[in-house]
């Protein structure tokens, strides 16, 4: 390295976030192989998010030829973070020729961080005439952690478009109210992308405790309340002409 090369590379470890922050900046404005081995290794440590993204995006600026090898190191680690995001870098390449390096265990690794990246990555390079296996590894997965967890894993769902839908259908009849619920309310944000979240578990949550029929039978007073209360308004309006 040259003396200025030294002094950004010390600069990625710095104490002050915006320090490193400037640092990943510079390095990957100015992209140099040289730097490929500090950007990989503070990855794997970086506390900061902003400060992450940014190595990623450095990383992102160096040769594939390089880079990707080094990242395929990083998906064996035993550190959680360098796997986490050796994945979210690999996402922002976007080569299709990783699609193979994700693997099972990947999509099911204990660490939330792990597994939902992984997920995202999965989606974005899956070959067309593998969706259909990546869909069946993933539904194994409802009904997983927190709502932020569930949210990603039906936000991967939805990326896959129409291919989901047997499979979640299947998986809303599961006998796990905690599986059902977060199938239907995938398939409710499939059918309308617009619908909230909260509320689409909310409504599946409802329809799994009542069941379909009765959760319909449960709405339809209020159906037709309201088409009665429409005629009736259409009456009184034809009565005053």
């Amino acid at each position: 390295m040259t003396p200025q090369n030294t002094r950004v590379a010390k600069a990625l470890g710095a104490e002050d976030s915006s320090v490193r922050l400037q640092a990943a900046l510079a390095v990957g404005s100015n992209p140099d192989p040289v730097f490929l081995e500090p950007l990989v290794e503070r990855c794997a440590v970086e506390p900061d998010f902003f400060v992450r993204d940014m190595l990623s995006w450095a990383l992102t600026r160096l040769s594939p030829e390089i880079t990707l090898p080094r990242i395929r190191q990083e998906l064996d680690s035993e550190r959680t973070q360098a796997r986490s995001q050796a994945l979210h870098t690999l996402s922002k390449i976007g080569d299709k020729s990783a699609w193979a390096w994700i693997t099972r265990d990947m999509l099911r690794d204990a660490d939330d961080e792990v597994a939902r990246t992984a997920w995202r990555v999965a989606v974005s390079l899956v070959p067309e005439d593998e969706e259909k296996n990546l869909v069946g590894e993933l539904v194994l997965q409802l009904g997983r952690g927190d709502r932020s967890m569930q949210l990603s894993l039906s936000r991967a769902f939805v990326d896959l478009g129409d291919v989901i839908k047997p499979a979640l259908e299947k998986a809303a009849e599961h006998p796990d109210p905690a599986v059902a619920a977060h199938a239907r309310a995938t398939e409710l944000l499939r059918q309308d992308p617009e619908t909230g979240f909260d509320a689409a578990i909310e409504e599946a949550k409802r329809m799994v405790t009542l069941g379909p029929e009765l959760a319909a039978a449960v709405d339809a007073p209020a159906d037709t309340e309201t088409s009665e209360t429409a005629g009736a308004a259409e009456s009184s309006e034809t009565a005053d002409c």
